[in-house]
């Protein structure tokens, strides 16, 4: 498999040429990394390559040759490299299984140009654009079969491209990062988005994104839970798509009025692609039992949209917020998402998003902007 000659990226399909690959670069090189995934119909993304770059020299990693295992994890991991990546947070889920706790030092440039005034999720086409004087990427294989082998000239050139620039790229947003003094809260936003992309467990309480059920009794937001939780544990299980076994309007309606007989689950189910009988029976043993106290109190309240009182507050906490992004020449939504301010207003406990380098800079104003 070959790339055009102004490309030259080497086709990689052995643990050993992975390796000779990785032995040559030294120990603090800022190296540029993506990948390509499938996540059609499972619940885990599927990597079907790995790109890298440094200083001239361009490998495509083919996974489905050979086993990469650990291969990464000196360098990339462990060492004081850096992991030059753009918008990475599917990257480092799909790269999980080979580097647990994500790359030990990332820099991440969707984040670094946020913070050096471009914009808010800008594309990485468009950073090139910007910064890599006027080159416009074809992005004409984004949605093609990444799984087939061989892979296209096409695909192998487009997959090389989006770490050919990552270097250049690198160089100036750090630059930018240096002179606005950005360079540890950019770092900060790295390291957050790293231990996000660690947390393969799942979301302990994800009935908490089901505003439509805010208003519903403790023991049914309880009960929405447990079938929550049942469906991310079963869906990892199975490696099949969320919504496949069980989509919201399905468990928000099990949650209000369970089965009283297994037909009726039958019934009511039916559509759910990957919910098959031994789920169905799983699923209604699971209705069965009433909720427990514990499981009450185990049980975040579902924040609802802000009312009233609430809702003037977060006029003026949003006011405020861009008042200050202006004067920190930043995105209002990287200095504080409006979800982060609905969940703030509604509960009046302070959002974990608003940590670190946000509750610096907001800790000493938004509380007194709280309904009384």
């Amino acid at each position: 498999m070959s790339l055009p000659e102004t490309v030259n990226a080497e086709w990689i399909d052995n643990r050993d040429a992975l390796q000779a690959w990785l032995a040559v670069l030294p120990a603090d090189a800022a190296i540029g990394l993506d990948t390509e995934f499938m996540r059609r119909n499972t619940f885990y993304p599927q990597l079907a390559l790995l790109q890298l770059g440094w200083n001239g020299r361009y490998a495509l990693i083919d996974p489905l040759a050979f086993e990469i295992g650990d291969a990464l994890q000196p360098l990339l991991g462990d060492g004081p490299a850096v992991t030059v990546m753009h918008s990475a947070s599917e990257d480092l889920e799909t790269l999980a299984p080979l580097l647990p706790n994500g790359p030990g030092h990332l820099f991440d440039t969707q984040i670094a140009a946020a913070f050096a005034g471009m914009g808010l999720g800008i594309s990485y086409r468009a950073l090139v654009a910007e910064l890599v004087g006027g080159i416009e990427l074809d992005k004409g294989e984004t949605r093609s079969d990444w799984l087939q082998r061989p892979l296209t000239a096409s695909q192998c050139t487009y997959a090389a491209l989006d770490v050919v620039y990552l270097k250049t790229i690198h160089e100036q947003l750090s630059e930018r990062l240096q002179q606005r003094d950005r360079t540890a809260w950019h770092a900060e936003d790295c390291e957050r988005l790293k231990r996000r992309a660690s947390h393969r467990d799942g979301d302990p309480q994800p009935q908490a994104a089901m505003r439509g059920a805010a208003e519903w009794p403790a023991a049914q937001q309880a009960l929405l839970r447990r079938l929550l939780l049942w469906r991310d544990r079963s869906a990892r299980r199975l490696d099949v798509p969320r919504p496949w076994l069980m989509d919201d309007a399905l468990a928000l309606s099990l949650a209000q009025q369970p089965p009283a007989v297994l037909g009726d689950l039958e019934q009511r189910s039916r559509g759910q692609r990957a919910l098959r009988s031994a789920q169905r029976s799983e699923l209604f043993d699971l209705l069965a039992p009433a909720v427990s106290a514990d499981e009450i109190a185990a049980t975040s309240g579902i924040p609802g949209h802000p009312q009233g009182e609430a809702k003037k507050a977060l006029a003026a906490m949003k006011q405020l917020i861009d008042t200050l992004a202006m004067e920190l020449d930043l995105p209002p939504g990287l200095l504080c998402p409006r979800k982060a301010l609905e969940e703030y207003v509604v509960t009046a406990e302070w959002p974990e998003f608003l940590d670190g380098w946000r509750r610096d800079v907001l800790h000493d104003r938004l509380p007194g902007l709280l309904p009384g």
